[in-house]
């Protein structure tokens, strides 16, 4: 009762703002949904790249298909239907949670046997998705889940339950970044150096892939594996093709995400191409966001010619 109300406030009140701006609520939800995906893998990308972390983040995200599966085997066991509300917090808390072990597991393997990171990834890698394969037959008379939407996501349909999380999961990255940003910089770019000035290097390693992993998680749940996979990577290598510092990468892969993310969704909601009978169709949100980013990426890599040949360019 107490959760169907609260909704119900949550709905009304993202209906009051998007009627004052002329809006649907489904349209500010999806707004704002893909606003602090981008915000939130803008502000940890440049780490992620410059830390060589791509393919584990890439990883993480595709792990989460085995954790939706746990998700679901533990609210069933536990008494609740396919309609209940319940499942709508048990499956992503479960979910993150399966993914923090997993990333920790990574990273415990790969100090203790020195095997190479593409090793041990590929091992938990191939795990998870075949634990999730395994399960994935036990729900499909169920209809509660649905693969191609864990790949493409949606934004237009995101729930206040997802804006939720992806709130408390940006507050959550905004404060360890404020308060740990060096440390995860320093610990990732210079390890004896970080060693020399007291810093942990191992603890800053795994603190960084519990933040990663929930940021993965979370993020899933409202926009697909698709779409953060590429907000994680692709702002933070294009600014990387133009930034002089660390700092400066940090402050363009932030803008970048946003950018792309907020163009993506105007261009997927504007745009309509003729596909034969039916009228003009939109195009994908995730897709349009991610084609965006990859263009400014292609953009991107004649700054540095551009920057050679006109010096005062940068």
């Amino acid at each position: 009762m107490m959760t169907t109300l609260i909704a119900d406030i949550e709905l009304t009140l993202l209906d009051r703002i998007a009627q004052s701006l002329g809006w649907h609520g489904y349209e500010l939800a999806s707004l704002l949904s893909v606003l602090l995906v981008s915000g939130v893998c803008g502000m940890v990308g440049s780490l992620v790249v410059g830390n060589r972390m791509a393919f584990f983040s890439d990883a993480m995200s595709h792990c989460a298909f085995a954790g939706i599966s746990l998700g679901l085997v533990i609210a069933f066991l536990s008494g609740f239907r396919a309609d209940s509300e319940e499942i709508e917090w048990i499956v992503p808390l479960v979910m993150s949670g399966f993914g923090v072990m997993v990333g920790l597991g990574i990273a415990f393997v790969r100090h203790q046997t020195g095997l190479a990171s593409d090793t041990v990834i590929g091992v938990f890698f191939a795990g998870s998705i075949g634990l999730g394969a395994m399960m994935l037959t036990a729900f499909q008379d169920r209809r509660v889940f649905d693969p191609e939407k864990f790949l493409f996501g949606s934004p237009i349909l995101v729930r206040e339950s997802d804006l939720a999380l992806l709130v408390i999961v940006t507050l959550l990255t905004m404060a360890s970044l404020f308060f740990r940003y060096n440390q995860f910089l320093l610990a990732s770019v210079n390890p004896s150096l970080a060693k020399s000035r007291g810093i942990s290097v191992e603890l800053n390693n795994y603190l960084f892939i519990v933040l990663l992993a929930l940021i993965v998680n979370f993020s899933i749940c409202a926009v697909g594996v698709l779409l953060i996979n590429a907000m994680l990577v692709l702002p933070a290598a294009t600014a990387s093709n133009m930034a002089k510092s660390m700092r400066q990468m940090f402050r363009l892969t932030v803008g970048l995400s946003l950018f792309t993310g907020w163009i993506g969704l105007l261009v997927s909601q504007t745009m309509r191409i003729e596909l034969g009978p039916g009228g003009p169709r939109k195009f994908g949100v995730s897709g349009t966001i991610i084609c965006l980013g990859v263009v400014c990426f292609a953009v991107s890599l004649v700054f540095p010619y551009m920057k050679r040949r006109f010096g005062h360019l940068g």
